[in-house]
């Protein structure tokens, strides 16, 4: 068979109300950059195929966004990640999520990708993305996780939630929770670390006929630096195999590691290695050892343990 797309029906959205009220119908999906949707579809990955589209870049302009609001930040959730990498006024307090952006995808990508689209990607498992949903998995309401026996190279060294190994795919959510954001629905506000979650099939918390509005980040206390960086096989593309931000200096020490688990890990226990302490190397790689405490290997991804380790020293060090 052939990757065309099936029939479905597609509407331009003329509200954000308009909108929320087309996703309350049973198998409606919303395309803004289209970046990962559209993939999904040409590949039938998921068990049920969308019967409507609902277009919101006919309502770009009043979710497409930077501002800097006494001291907060606000990004509508169409806001472009080329343009958050561009900013002038997120690298000025808030450099991890420029970096972030940056880093993320290809230029191309990046100039039709948006903050909120990356934020509720779906899992990038090689089973969970099989062609035709030939590996009909836990994540997709089935039985079982293929990737615990499987291939596992690139998931979760800190467990499994609801029998799913996978990890978080997203550059940006890392430098959100380092940067304790916080994210507008159009039902509610949800703090960055209650954001995400495993759902089936989605990574986040959000009900299907909730969009993201707007994300919004505090200004960092004085003296306070942020960073991000991230490892993948082919920096100038690929998805992370571990990427880590962190928010250090002042009354702050947020460390986030991404690509690691289900969800963004907040690395805690590196945390209270640095605060109150002046960074050096050695506060470094107590930071980086106390973040993979309670790593725990899969088969064949013991390797990840390291690379992480060494993304948490690296980034403290960065914030020095």
């Amino acid at each position: 068979m052939s990757n065309l797309l099936r029939e479905f029906n597609h509407v331009n959205a003329k509200s954000l109300d308009e909108a929320v009220g087309l996703l309350s119908e049973t198998g409606a999906q919303a395309i803004a950059g289209g970046t990962d949707l559209l993939g999904t579809m040409k590949l039938y990955i998921l068990r049920d195929y969308p019967r409507l589209i609902v277009n919101l870049k006919t309502i770009a302009p009043s979710l497409d966004y930077i501002t800097d609001q006494d001291g907060v930040l606000k990004i509508g959730a169409l806001t472009k990640l080329g343009d958050i990498a561009k900013s002038d006024v997120v690298n000025k307090k808030w450099s991890a999520l420029s970096q972030a952006a940056q880093k993320t995808a290809s230029p191309h990508i990046r100039e039709m990708g948006t903050i909120g689209g990356n934020i509720c990607q779906l899992p990038r498992c090689l089973y969970f993305r099989k062609k035709w949903n030939r590996f009909d998995c836990a994540r997709k309401g089935g039985n079982a996780c293929y990737a615990l026996s499987g291939e596992n190279r690139y998931h979760s060294i800190f467990g499994a939630v609801k029998s799913c190994v996978d990890v978080n795919p997203s550059d940006l959510a890392p430098a959100l929770v380092a940067l304790n954001a916080s994210v507008v629905t159009t039902k509610r506000t949800i703090h960055c670390e209650q954001f995400w979650d495993v759902a089936i099939p989605n990574t986040t918390v959000l009900a299907p006929d909730e969009l993201v509005k707007e994300i919004q980040i505090p200004a960092p206390s004085s003296g306070a630096k942020s960073t991000f960086i991230k490892f993948a096989l082919r920096s100038s593309i690929d998805f992370p195999i571990v990427n880590c931000a962190a928010l250090i200096g002042g009354d702050a020490a947020r460390i986030c590691l991404n690509a690691v688990y289900n969800k963004p890990y907040r690395a805690t226990k590196a945390e209270d290695q640095v605060k109150g302490k002046a960074i050096d190397d050695t506060v470094a790689e107590l930071s980086g050892n106390a973040s993979v405490q309670d790593a725990i290997a899969l088969p064949f991804n013991k390797w990840k343990i390291q690379i992480a380790k060494t993304m948490v020293a690296r980034a403290v060090l960065a914030c020095k």
